[in-house]
């Protein structure tokens, strides 16, 4: 099986190295020439997995029309601000029929578009769309260590042959038909690990940090129902499995984004020092526009969208979440 993966960073590199070790030629595409023939040359990624050599069916090249050329899987891994663009880019070199895969958590900026509307869009729906989704640290994935991932879409060929051909010993796949409720819980996802880096920085405790997460699974599983969501999908791996991850695991970058909040750092000064994307940064103000659109509240994303424009402190965000209104735990489209 011939598969291209676009996007060069942690997690399309971490994905090329699975599919390459599992048999799959793989074309590994980015837009930085210097760092594919850095890796073209080192057999490895020296900017984002430097200990993990590839496999020699893994190709890195920065030529798109190479990497698309005979392609049936096309995975998608850029940052969600270059994702239609690099999309568009390719769609004069992708067959009708060959399957996109969306391996981006987040939602476009000024559309609000989840990613799989964005690539059908781009395609004019002549490509069947599955969207991979999980607790899944790239690192981890790169050094094969089990993990285990959701695979949403409603065209059932298409699914089944991602959750086949991408299957491997230490990596699962569930199937999912549920698009949206997969796609919101893994953007949302990140604006709540946002606010646990400040739970954890600030040292307000476990009690604290377990709320958080309970309750910014209420907001996720609020917006994803009424945006046409299933019930039980924020339940799931890409739900609350990838909030537990995303909050807790040190290898987050929202959560880091989070915790230098905390000590008082301005978002630029944060975002500077890092080379990889915190895709809930971009996330938070597209979220809240969403839950306006659909009338859901969103009380989390509100103050980290205060606390991300520097309008309020990080202390002041948390304590205006405790001094909230109480309500009962199960009313609808309250927290």
């Amino acid at each position: 099986m011939s598969t291209a993966v676009l996007g060069a960073g942690s997690w399309g590199t971490a994905l090329a190295i699975h599919l390459g070790s599992m048999g799959h030629d793989v074309a590994l595409w980015g837009r930085d020439h210097d760092l594919l023939g850095a890796m073209a040359e080192r057999r490895a990624n020296p900017t984002y997995l430097p200990d993990v050599t590839f496999p020699t069916q893994l190709r890195p090249t920065s030529s798109l029309t190479s990497a698309l050329a005979g392609a049936g899987h096309v995975v998608v891994a850029v940052p969600s601000h270059g994702l239609r663009a690099v999309v568009r880019s390719a769609v004069p070199y992708l067959a009708p029929g060959v399957i996109l895969v969306s391996a981006t958590k987040g939602l476009e900026a000024d559309s609000h578009d989840r990613m799989s509307e964005v690539l059908t869009e781009e395609t004019g729906g002549r490509n069947p769309v599955v969207v991979l989704s999980g607790p899944s640290f790239a690192a981890e994935v790169a050094q094969r260590l089990p993990t285990a991932l959701v695979a949403a879409s409603t065209d059932a060929v298409a699914l089944a042959s991602v959750q086949e051909e991408f299957r491997g010993p230490v990596f699962r796949l569930y199937a999912s038909t549920d698009v949206v409720g997969v796609e919101i819980g893994a953007a949302l996802k990140n604006i709540i690990a946002i606010a646990a880096g400040v739970v954890e920085s600030l040292g307000l405790g476990h009690n604290a940090m377990a709320a958080l997460i309970t309750r910014g699974l209420a907001e996720i599983a609020r917006l994803s129902f009424a945006m046409g969501g299933q019930r039980e999908t924020p339940s799931g791996l890409s739900g609350l499995g990838d909030l537990v991850l995303t909050c807790t695991g040190s290898l987050s970058r929202n959560r880091h984004v989070g915790v230098e909040l905390g000590r008082g750092r301005s978002l630029d000064d944060i975002l500077a020092g890092m080379r990889m994307v915190a895709e809930g940064v971009r996330t938070t103000p597209a979220a809240l526009a969403l839950g306006e659109r659909h009338g859901v509240e969103l009380p989390i994303a509100a103050q980290m969208a205060e606390v991300l424009a520097g309008r309020k402190t990080p202390r002041a965000a948390a304590g205006d979440l405790m001094l909230r209104p109480q309500r009962c735990e199960q009313e609808i489209g309250k927290t």
